[in-house]
C-alpha cells in the first residue's frame, strides 16, 4: 500500500462497515462495497485489506498473488478461511469471535423455554447436554445452572487444557441428557473432529429426546438426524445451522418434529451485527497501528429500559422473552415461504428484521443472560 492510502474491500452485508471505514485516520481509505458473488480475484488486484462474511471463500485462490495483507471477517465462525496458507503468505486475519454471544444465547433460551411452553421439554426436571464450552456454551452452562437446571457438559478440548474434572464424555452425556444443545466449532479432522460429531451412531445411543444446534451445520450429520426423527414421534429438533447451506435438506426443514427451523440467524441480533463490525474494526487498527476511535454503541438507535414484573413461572418467562424476541415468527418465515429454498434462505438472512438485545431493554433478562458460575437465580426473584 502507499504510505497514506488503504485500498479495502468489503461485503456490502457487513453492518455499519462504510461508517466504521471513515474512521481509519490518517489513511486516505478508497473503499469498495460488493456483494459477496462479486469479492473474486479480480475484485481484489489492487486491494490491501479484505472484510467479509461467511460466504466468501478466503484462500489461494482467493489471494494468490494478490496485495491484500489483512482479511478480517464480521462473523464468529472462521471455517471459510485457510488460516494456514494465511499464515504461511504472512498475511494478518481476523474473526468477531465473542462478539455475537449474547445473540445466541438469548436464541438457545428462547428456544428452550419455547420446547418447555410445547411441552417437548420440561426445565425444572431435565438434564441439558452441552456439547462445547467455550464463549456461548459455558455461558450456557452458567444461566441454566443458575435458574437451577441440571447441565452436563462436554468437551475433550478444553478438559485437556484446564485438567477439569466438570467435564463428561459424550457417551456419557448421550445416555443421560434429555437435551443435546452443540457449541463447537467446525472441525474436519484430527483427535478432535467435529465434523457429523452427532451421525447414526451417536444418535442411536442417545436416549434423551431433542436436538439443537446453533453452532455449525456440518457438526451434525443431518440425514441422520432425519431417521433420528423418524424413529420416535417424540424426538424433535431445532436447527438454526444446516449442511449444505443455503442449499438446505428440505425433508428436514418440513418435518413435523423439526419444531423450531431458521436461516442461520442466532447471532443476528442488530447489537450483534453491530459487535461484529467492532470486533474487525478493532483489528485493522491493531493492524495498521493506529487508535480505534469508532464506537458502534453510538450508531444504533436509543432504547427503553424496564425494570421488569414479577416473574412467578417458567411461563412468565416465556412471555416475557416473546416481548423481545419473538422466535417462532422467524420459524414460520423459514418454513412458509415458496420457491427456491436457497433463495429464500439467502433473502431472510440478509433481511432479517431488527431485533435489540435482551440487555438494553430488561433489567430481568440481563440478570439471567450474565449469571455467572456462582450466581443462584430463581424464578420470582426477579
Amino acid at each position: 500500500m502507499t504510505a497514506n492510502t488503504l485500498n479495502i474491500v468489503a461485503d456490502e452485508h457487513i453492518w455499519g462497515v462504510q461508517e466504521a471505514c471513515s474512521y481509519l485516520s490518517p489513511y486516505n481509505v478508497q473503499l469498495c462495497i460488493l456483494q459477496a458473488k462479486d469479492i473474486t480475484a479480480e475484485a481484489l488486484k489492487s486491494a490491501n485489506i479484505l472484510l467479509t462474511r461467511s460466504s466468501t471463500q478466503v484462500d489461494a485462490s482467493l489471494l494468490a498473488g494478490s496485495k491484500v495483507r489483512f482479511a478480517g471477517t464480521a462473523t464468529i465462525g472462521d471455517d471459510h478461511y485457510d488460516k494456514t496458507w494465511l499464515d504461511a503468505n504472512q498475511i494478518a486475519w481476523a474473526t468477531a469471535a465473542g462478539s455475537s454471544t449474547d445473540s445466541v444465547l438469548e436464541y438457545i433460551l428462547a428456544a428452550l423455554l419455547e420446547l418447555h411452553e410445547q411441552r417437548k421439554l420440561d426445565l425444572s426436571s431435565m438434564t441439558l447436554g452441552v456439547i462445547g464450552a467455550g464463549r456461548i456454551g459455558g455461558q450456557l452452562v452458567n444461566i441454566c445452572r443458575a435458574l437451577g437446571i441440571k447441565v452436563l457438559v462436554n468437551d475433550p478440548p478444553r478438559q485437556r487444557l484446564t485438567q477439569g474434572d466438570n467435564f463428561v464424555a459424550l457417551q456419557e452425556l448421550l445416555n443421560q441428557a434429555d437435551v443435546l444443545t452443540l457449541h463447537t466449532p467446525l472441525i474436519k479432522n484430527g483427535s478432535d473432529k467435529t465434523y457429523h460429531l452427532l451421525a447414526d451412531a451417536q444418535f442411536q445411543e442417545f436416549q434423551g429426546s431433542v436436538i439443537i444446534n446453533a453452532a455449525r451445520g456440518a457438526c451434525v450429520d443431518n440425514l441422520a438426524l432425519l431417521h433420528w426423527l423418524n424413529s420416535q414421534r417424540d424426538n424433535a429438533a431445532v436447527l438454526d445451522c444446516w449442511e449444505n447451506e443455503p442449499a438446505i435438506f428440505t425433508k428436514l426443514l418440513h418435518h413435523k418434529q423439526c419444531m423450531i427451523a431458521t436461516p442461520h440467524i442466532a447471532g443476528h441480533s442488530l447489537d450483534g451485527k453491530a459487535a461484529n463490525t467492532q470486533y474487525i474494526y478493532n483489528a485493522l487498527c491493531d493492524y495498521l497501528g493506529i487508535e480505534a476511535v469508532w464506537n458502534a454503541q453510538d450508531e444504533l438507535p436509543k432504547l427503553s429500559y424496564h425494570d421488569d414484573d414479577r416473574i412467578e413461572s417458567w411461563y412468565d418467562l416465556h412471555e416475557k422473552i416473546e416481548q423481545f424476541y419473538p422466535l417462532m415468527q422467524d420459524h414460520l418465515n423459514l418454513i412458509k415461504g415458496e420457491g427456491c429454498i436457497a433463495d429464500r434462505f439467502v433473502y431472510l438472512r440478509r433481511h432479517y428484521p431488527v431485533r435489540r438485545a435482551w440487555k438494553k431493554q430488561s433489567k430481568a433478562l440481563s440478570q439471567i443472560l450474565h449469571a455467572n458460575a456462582h450466581t443462584r437465580l430463581h424464578i420470582g426473584s426477579f
